[in-house]
């Protein structure tokens, strides 16, 4: 049963505080805690003391705050936290040294706090589904060498930085769903890179050292419809993306793309479509 705070008077149903406290005591490895409608962490009993506890699931819940205390797990591997009401978080955050998986996914999000990129040994960052643009991300947040897989998708961002190219072990970048009009050329820096999803942006053209990637192969998997390209790789999409990718090696190609960028207007950049954003789970 959920540990909540009652709307009446405020104060947790001793029943519930005695079935929490089991749940936590039977594993003091992993805690589960989803779909509880738990709406204050800071109510769970004694979940601040569990030291041990290396993986804690907090999906599906109504919390509004992430207190500074839960960098006192210093055990903790895995946090999950998708599907809640998150507004902001705390900077002592990222200074929990073993965490590798964090899932912020379909909070509300729209910034994130100085320092958020100092985890020394995060490997999957999920911020799927928040608020977040080019203009939310602190000055350090590419600096996350360690990181293997960065799910961005169904945001806000328009541009990305070029600081991506510095994620060198990146596997997976997934964009999809956002305002996107242009990608770096350093995207092609990241040679460990096997996925890529742009789908559903306002992509035109791509940088042609995206195609010094290893993204052909049974093993990669590349997703760019929904976006308006220029005709010649709309055509090697209808074909099939692994022909997009061998076009874009082409001096051809590089041609199209350099003319491509002395001409283009603010005017010939395809508009947002505000109501798909308006009916954005974050936003509700």
């Amino acid at each position: 049963m959920a540990l909540i705070c009652a709307p009446r008077n405020c104060f947790p149903d001793p029943k519930m505080s005695f079935n929490k406290q089991k749940e936590i005591n039977e594993d003091p490895d992993e805690v589960n805690l989803a779909d509880k409608s738990i709406s204050d962490i800071e109510q769970i009993p004694n979940l601040f003391y569990q030291h041990t506890i290396t993986r804690l699931t907090l999906s599906h819940n109504k919390i509004r705050v992430l207190p500074p205390s839960i960098a006192n797990l210093s055990n903790l591997r895995h946090l999950n936290l998708f599907n809640n009401q998150l507004e902001e978080l705390p900077t002592s955050l990222s200074s929990m040294t073993k965490l590798k998986i964090l899932n912020l996914g379909m909070n509300k999000l729209s910034s994130l706090p100085r320092g958020f990129g100092a985890f020394p040994a995060i490997e999957v960052l999920d911020l799927t589904y928040n608020n977040l643009s080019e203009k939310s991300l602190p000055g350090n947040f590419f600096m996350m060498d360690t990181l293997r897989a960065l799910y961005l998708s169904d945001n806000d961002f328009e541009v990305l930085s070029p600081e991506i190219g510095q994620l060198k072990n990146l596997q997976i970048l997934c964009l999809r769903d956002n305002d996107l009009i242009s990608l770096p050329k350093e995207i092609g820096l990241l040679t460990r890179l096997r996925e890529l999803h742009i789908q559903n942006n306002r992509l035109s053209v791509l940088p042609p050292e995206v195609g010094a990637l290893d993204l052909c192969s049974h093993r990669s998997v590349v997703r760019m419809e929904g976006n308006p390209w220029v005709p010649p790789i709309a055509d090697q999409l209808l074909i099939g993306v692994s022909h997009v990718i061998e076009y874009i090696r082409t001096d051809t190609y590089k041609f199209l793309y350099g003319r491509h960028a002395q001409t283009i207007t603010p005017g010939a950049i395809p508009p947002k479509d505000e109501n798909k954003k308006a009916k954005k789970q974050s936003r509700k």
